[in-house]
């Protein structure tokens, strides 16, 4: 994928209210689920999550990913694209994703509070390496 390539997907993704990240169990089978999404600098998709979560957990273990343009309930509405994810801990991505998302992160903070810590997934394509 050329680098032109690469930050249109990027920034189409990131454009987007979900999309559907899929992370790999142990046996190899997948696990999908919609996330909201943002992008800090257009060359790589950021999600926030719970540090403890399944998906942190499988991308802690295996980098592979998936992402595709998807419903909130997590119906794909476009290509799958391979990329690598890592766990970035110490990142503000609530910040961007209270920008975007407006009341809705409001109301899921006040939701949440005192649960496990958040991190975020950086999300950068497959081919371009290791998301270090």
């Amino acid at each position: 994928m050329t680098l032109t390539t690469l930050l249109r997907v990027i920034g189409n993704l990131a454009g987007k209210r979900y999309i559907n990240l899929t992370t790999f169990r142990k046996d190899g089978s997948e696990a999908a689920t919609p996330v909201w999404v943002v992008s800090d600098d257009g060359a790589r998709l950021l999600v926030w999550t719970g540090g403890q979560t399944w998906k942190a957990k499988r991308i802690r273990r295996d980098p592979r990913v998936l992402v595709a343009p998807s419903t909130m309930r997590g119906r794909e509405r476009g290509e799958r694209v391979e990329g690598r994810a890592r766990i970035v801990e110490g990142l503000d991505v609530k910040a961007l994703i209270r920008k975007k998302y407006g009341w809705q992160m409001r109301l899921l903070e006040l939701a949440s509070r005192g649960e496990d810590a958040s991190v975020a997934i950086e999300i950068v394509d497959a081919e371009e390496g290791s998301a270090e």
